[in-house]
């Protein structure tokens, strides 16, 4: 304590190089807390279950050419026909969309008919009773559809189901008292109930932005067979024959009905490439701005370390007298720490408030999530660190000089 004062002199004396060291880590912290909590949003959407048993599941998306939009019903079913009868094929269905596609249908539900405002907000599959088996999903409450519930309809003018198959995170939304099975709800602007009749554990939407995070459990399955001419064929295979289906099941498509289109890309796929092709963006994102991190944690570190080499080149008349007089190189070696220190502290203070500022700004231009105040605490705690240990080399580099040596320089 008793070398503060004459610390604070010396930074006096080199005020622009202790601003420029301060600010730089004002800036690092400001950038790499906001970054790392970037890093911990994506790499939890990555890692977020779909609800859907993955292994042994692929997808189909094919357009019929030459048939109306509202007529190819008949060809959908010889479709699903041809899939079941393959042999390393457990099941199929026919779906507008599945999750982690990337798009598909959206609505409100209210559970009172006159009310104005939807009670949530969540994605429509529209599959037939093969849906649940086919994805894997856990029916946690009531039944799955029967064949009989099923209807066949136009995309333009899907009809109110009687009967519907709901999310977990939908139904606690709609009845927090958790006895959703049984009750009904409006879909949209109807004016049609619908009965829950099943409740299933988890099924993630279409969409993976940060725009759906907000309802990215809420699913709802209709039991309707669109008739559209675009569809998306999801199949789950035998164990251990993904990829003989892979290739055997577009063939077959192809042989029931020539006049149709699978596109190159993202035509055929594994989920597993689908989750891969999903969060592509997310990982890229992750990684980015973890490089940025340690650039920047790299720069400020070399900086720290240039600065205090260069003082202690300058001030070795002065550490030679101390030398002289008695200081050790223990004393030598805590004065240039403490020194870093203060600048290092006066930089955290800045940088944290920097820090929740730009996080301020970034949730009111792109909707992010607060930075939580431990992101900033934690980075606090690393730049003092990476600034004691830069400066570390410098500081026993000045602790040797010998008085003798700092004498003789003058």
């Amino acid at each position: 304590m008793m070398q503060i004062k004459p610390i604070l002199a010396a930074l006096k004396r080199h005020k622009a190089g202790t601003i420029l060291i301060a600010m730089q880590i004002a800036l690092t912290l400001a950038i790499v807390c906001n970054a790392l909590f970037i890093i911990h949003q994506r790499l939890e959407r990555v890692q977020r279950p779909t609800g859907l048993v993955e292994t042994d599941l692929m997808a189909i998306q094919t357009r019929f050419v030459g048939t109306e939009e509202s007529k190819a019903g008949p060809l959908v079913k010889m479709d699903l026909q041809a899939l079941r009868q393959l042999p390393g094929v457990q099941d199929a269905v026919s779906l507008n969309s599945y999750p982690l596609r990337g798009g598909g249908w959206s609505t409100g539900v209210r559970t009172d008919v006159d009310a104005k405002d939807s009670k949530a907000h969540t994605t429509q599959y529209f599959g037939d009773e093969h849906t649940l088996p086919t994805m894997g999903t856990k029916l946690i409450e009531g039944r799955n559809f029967r064949s009989d519930e099923i209807i066949e309809a136009d995309p333009q003018a899907v009809p109110d189901p009687a009967s519907i198959i709901v999310s977990k995170a939908l139904a606690d939304k709609l009845y927090p008292d958790g006895h959703a099975l049984g009750k009904t709800v409006y879909i949209g602007d109807s004016k049609k109930p619908s009965t829950i009749i099943g409740i299933v554990d988890r099924l993630e939407v279409p969409w993976n932005g940060t725009w759906s995070d907000s309802f990215y459990e809420n699913s709802l399955i209709q039991p309707v067979q669109l008739t559209s001419s675009f569809t998306n064929y999801l199949i789950r295979t035998k164990p251990g024959q993904l990829a003989d289906v892979l290739k055997a099941a577009p063939a077959a498509l192809v042989k029931v009905n020539r006049m149709r289109v699978i596109p190159n890309d993202r035509g055929v796929r594994t989920f597993a490439e689908v989750r891969e092709h999903a969060y592509k963006g997310d990982r890229g994102m992750a990684i980015l701005m973890g490089v940025v991190c340690l650039v920047l944690l790299g720069i400020t570190a070399a900086g720290i370390v240039g600065l205090t080499s260069f003082w202690v080149g300058q001030r070795r008349k002065q550490i030679g007298v101390r030398r002289a007089l008695g200081a050790t190189k223990g004393d030598i070696l805590s004065y240039f720490l403490t020194e870093n220190l203060l600048i290092g502290v006066a930089g955290v203070l800045i940088g944290a408030l920097l820090a929740m500022g730009m996080n301020l700004w970034l949730v009111t231009q792109f909707e992010m999530a607060r930075l939580s105040i431990a992101y900033v605490l934690v980075g606090v705690v690393v730049l003092l660190l990476l600034g004691q240990g830069a400066v570390l080399a410098p500081a026993m580099r000045a602790s040797r000089v010998s008085p003798v040596e700092a004498t003789r320089s003058v």
